[in-house]
């Protein structure tokens, strides 16, 4: 499925669509250029996520480039945001906790493509991207359990 995204609100209102069926154990995986909205997405999809769960919005939603985690509580649900642009193997990701992390809650995972093979079946794929003219696209493919939850 593609959708254009034409303005930020178009992007906070198909994070907020994705939130409204993420369950945990998810897997989310944010794939783009930089600057084409995967940090946007994911502050839109917490912000999205915590007025479901009925918890405080986090105040701020940096992206974890240089952390490559951020970890937000969102009442009983843990959401870990994580930007895998800095490491250099797949196994790198194993050490972040990703695998723990998902147990716990859910995941949203910016440059999931550095995970190579060890990308779970059970996945959103969401890759964002932006043209010459500044045009936002996003491309959604479903995987596993998602394949039967309506987006």
């Amino acid at each position: 499925m593609q959708k254009n995204l034409l303005t930020l609100d178009d992007t906070e209102r198909l994070a907020a669509r994705v939130a409204a069926r993420a369950m945990v154990g998810d897997f989310i995986g944010l794939s783009g250029p930089l600057g084409a909205g995967k940090t946007a997405f994911a502050r839109a999809f917490l912000l999205a996520m915590a007025s479901r769960q009925k918890a405080p919005p986090p105040a701020e939603v940096p992206s974890p480039t240089f952390t490559l985690v951020q970890t937000y509580e969102l009442g009983a649900l843990e959401v870990a945001h994580f930007d895998l642009y800095r490491i250099g193997s797949p196994e790198e990701a194993g050490e972040l906790g990703l695998d723990e992390a998902q147990a716990r809650g859910m995941v949203l995972v910016e440059w999931p493509e550095r995970l190579g093979d060890h990308l779970p079946r059970d996945r959103l794929d969401i890759a964002l991207s932006v043209d010459a003219s500044e045009q936002r696209r996003a491309t959604l493919v479903t995987h596993g359990t998602w394949r039967t939850r309506a987006l």
